[in-house]
């Protein structure tokens, strides 16, 4: 265990993240996602929420200042539709974590298993939500 890191960050996962660079993409994905399909790179986080996961990973990760959004999402098929407290969950964990929260944008299902194709690995979580995965794109952290 380490100091200031939640507990819902693996040492798989806080070694993925230290490996990434600027720009780089995580793929925080909801249990039905089919990340295995998708890509090589996949660390299990089984029965913790994405919330969960994005308020332990936004004081560890800086968000992309050089993007209109580093932050995506699905877009509900049509005939679908969103529940909107699973984005609203998503962003109040970041904001929790962080005190702000960037921006997010919605593209089409398969857009996003495009995107999630190209990221630097994907995160299966014990979300259950429909339409309940995230990325996430990395930014520069600031020197202090």
């Amino acid at each position: 265990m380490l100091k200031g890191i939640h507990p819902a960050i693996s040492p798989e996962l806080l070694k993925v993240l230290a490996e990434m660079g600027h720009g780089d993409e995580l793929v925080l994905s909801d249990a039905h996602f089919p990340a295995h399909q998708l890509h090589h790179r996949v660390i299990r986080a089984d029965g913790i929420g994405v919330a969960t996961l994005l308020e332990g990973i936004s004081p560890l990760f800086e968000y992309d200042a050089y993007v209109d959004a580093p932050l995506i999402m699905m877009q509900a098929v049509e005939g679908d539709s969103l529940d909107p407290t699973v984005e609203e969950r998503y962003l109040a964990a970041i904001k929790s974590a962080v005190g702000n929260v960037p921006n997010l944008q919605r593209i089409e299902r398969f857009a996003f298993y495009d995107r999630a194709k190209t990221a630097y690995a994907v995160v299966i979580t014990g979300e259950l939500a429909k339409y309940g995965n995230i990325i996430i794109k990395k930014g520069v952290t600031p020197v202090k």
